[in-house]
């Protein structure tokens, strides 16, 4: 009797393939380019053009929000451009890992480890992806650990007209310094970071041996040590985004946005699938209203933070 294969077991070797392409293109290209925007709260600190406004890290924070919210069929991009590259890489990645073995209880050598924590840093990056894109981008506010039982007047959202001080406040869990639940929303974001830029730098270094680009161990170390470089300098922008952030002092922050929100106005949106919590006057400020179930949309319509 043979046995019939399925439509996945016949295309396995295809879905390999994509599973490992996706995560370089376009999930890691994303992921590089989402680092060096977070990250320009801390290098923009010597673009000395910003410091009319106030503090440059902050102002060129918000100019790279700015140009995002300017991209023409923004919502289009993100879902077919991301999310669903995102979510076929993490349901392929699933799969593979319930089904792959590491031997690292037998055999307890550096490839074995680096597959078993390839496989950790899955887990814990996808659900902080879902949290981090859910609380921002979707306005998911409930979610948000400061939130939890707070007055409706002191609940926060991001807002993209003030991307970095309403990203402080969230972080540190209130607008005047950090909170018990700013530490443990930071300590998410730290640890949820490092995760995915290890996931990243490690499935860039075995995708080589995938494709057939690295056959020999020598040209495999070679393109470790680039994989090392570009994961480390990822991690430097990832984790002092995260570390501005929840140093940042939220009333100076948000005077250097109001500066630049006088001169240049807002981010242009796309209509919000989550509502616009503003005023008449067009105002956000860093509490909106809640929906029902305790979930609410970012200040300022779709003040988008991926």
């Amino acid at each position: 009797m043979t046995h019939q294969q399925s439509l996945f077991d016949r295309n396995y070797f295809l879905h390999r393939r994509l599973h490992s392409l996706t995560g370089i293109v376009p999930v890691g290209l994303f992921l590089i380019f989402h680092m060096t925007t977070n990250g320009s709260v801390v290098w923009g600190q010597i673009d000395a053009r910003q410091r009319v406004y106030g503090d440059p890290g902050v102002a060129t924070f918000q100019h790279e929000v700015n140009f995002i919210h300017s991209t023409p069929f923004l919502l289009l991009l993100e879902i077919f451009g991301i999310w669903l590259p995102l979510a076929y890489h993490s349901v392929l990645g699933i799969y593979f890992a319930f089904t792959g073995k590491s031997n690292v209880s037998r055999y307890a050598y550096q490839d074995n480890w680096r597959y078993t924590w390839q496989r950790i840093t899955a887990y814990v990056g996808l659900v902080f992806i879902v949290w981090h894109i859910s609380t921002l981008r979707w306005g998911w506010v409930g979610l948000i650990p400061s939130n939890w039982g707070a007055e409706e007047a002191k609940v926060l959202a991001w807002e993209a007209d003030h991307a970095a001080s309403s990203m402080a406040a969230i972080m540190q869990g209130g607008i005047e310094g950090m909170t018990t639940w700013g530490l443990v929303h930071t300590a998410g974001y730290a640890i949820g970071t490092a995760a995915i830029v290890f996931h990243f730098a490690n499935g860039l270094w075995t995708a080589a041996i995938t494709w057939g680009l690295t056959v020999s161990g020598a040209a495999q170390k070679r393109w470790g040590w680039v994989c090392l470089g570009l994961g480390a300098g990822l991690m430097v922008l990832g984790l002092g985004a995260v570390a501005k952030f929840a140093t940042l002092d939220y009333d100076k922050a948000r005077d250097t946005e109001l500066k630049m929100l006088e001169k240049y106005g807002g981010p242009e949106r796309e209509p919000s699938l989550m509502g616009d919590s503003r005023d008449a006057g067009g105002r956000s400020g860093p509490a909106v209203e809640m929906l029902a179930g305790g979930l609410g949309g970012p200040g300022g319509g779709t003040g988008t933070r991926w």
